[in-house]
């Protein structure tokens, strides 16, 4: 049988060949960019003997370090945490059945900078070592889950609203902690490395970061794919759900479960990046059209791309300074999500 294609928007093949494309593309530029110069064929040598495993002249050690230790893991862990903003971003609107619904509207990024505040300013975890500040930010987000799963949950289920409006209330709650911790911080470096958390960077990425945050961002999109369908069922409202012979609760426990492990993952490794989980849905959606099974598989590569590209000009607008990567996302996240308003013929998620 012959799948129909709906008209106007454009074949899920070709985009999601070129977003891919434009992918590696951008990953190249990554490594290439930067506040320290290195030549484009120096750049593409030394990753062909990351890649291969070969050698490399000692008088080149410091540009291959550049390359190969410093710019690829970042711009990779970029990537990977774009994708999984991008995804969890779709999820969760079709979960609260909400248009302005984000990652971070179950209050877990909130609950991460806690545990990460804790590390940067109080010194917690230092036993740990270089994994105190992932696994406390983790270990936070996961605690924050359970209290606004614990929360939110009343005898009837789990409601799109009682949850929104849990995740919103205790998000203020540990954002007042986190406050009183950076204002009672006696050193002005840390505060400043907090408030940099805050807002997202991925000035920290190490190649011991990206296996995890890979994997859990790859199980968490291929359970939200497999489930496409039925997120198409529960976005269109908990009666149609149930009449298509989707459990709307059930549907509903389970992803908060998917959304909150890679939420918590991917702000653990770099910080509270706001706007893209809530962008880029929508303007894939603008694109393909509100399917499931077509959003999840062009909004990951779109996310990817927008934060390789982000954390780019973060590093270089004003080199050698850095910019948190969440300004950045931002500046260009406001004005496009005007535009998508003022659009007569989007109906932010509506079919």
């Amino acid at each position: 049988m012959r799948r129909r294609t709906t008209p106007g928007r454009i074949p899920l093949p070709p985009l999601a060949l070129c977003l891919g494309l434009l992918l590696i593309v951008s990953l190249v530029c990554g490594v290439g960019l930067g506040a320290a110069q290195v030549t484009w064929p120096d750049v593409f040598r030394h990753l062909w003997a990351g890649l291969t495993g070969g050698t490399v002249p000692a008088r080149d050690a410091a540009a291959y370090t550049i390359v190969w230790e410093i710019r690829l893991p970042r711009v990779v862990l970029g990537a990977v945490v774009g994708a999984g903003l991008a995804t969890v971003g779709v999820a969760v609107q079709a979960m609260v059945r909400n248009a302005l619904a984000d990652p971070f509207v179950l209050g877990i990024s909130s609950g991460a900078a806690v545990g990460a505040n804790a590390v940067i300013l109080l010194g917690a975890f230092a036993g740990l070592g270089v994994w105190a500040l992932s696994v406390s930010a983790f270990g936070s987000a996961l605690a924050a889950m359970v209290l606004v799963y614990a929360v939110a949950r009343s005898p009837r289920g789990l409601s799109p609203l009682r949850l929104v409006l849990t995740g919103t209330a205790l998000a203020y709650g540990f954002e007042a902690i986190t406050t009183v911790m950076v204002f009672g911080a006696a050193r002005g470096e840390a505060a400043r490395s907090a408030v940099m958390w805050l807002l997202g960077s991925l000035g920290g990425a190490t190649w011991a970061q990206v296996p995890l945050a890979a994997v859990t961002v790859t199980a968490g999109w291929l359970w939200l794919r497999a489930r496409a369908e039925a997120l198409n069922a529960l976005a269109m409202g908990d009666e149609t759900a149930a009449a298509l012979g989707v459990p709307p609760g059930r549907l509903r426990r389970e992803i908060f479960l998917v959304t909150a492990a890679v939420t918590g993952t991917v702000v653990a490794v770099s910080g509270a990046i706001g706007f893209v989980g809530l962008m880029v849905p929508h303007v894939v959606r603008m694109v393909v059209g509100a399917d499931h099974r077509r959003v999840l598989v062009v909004a990951p590569l779109a996310g990817a791309v927008l934060l390789v590209w982000a954390d780019v000009v973060s590093r270089m607008l004003l080199a050698p300074a850095e910019l948190p990567v969440g300004v950045i996302t931002a500046v260009v996240g406001v004005p496009v999500f005007l535009l998508l308003m003022r659009r007569g013929g989007y109906a932010f998620g509506g079919r």
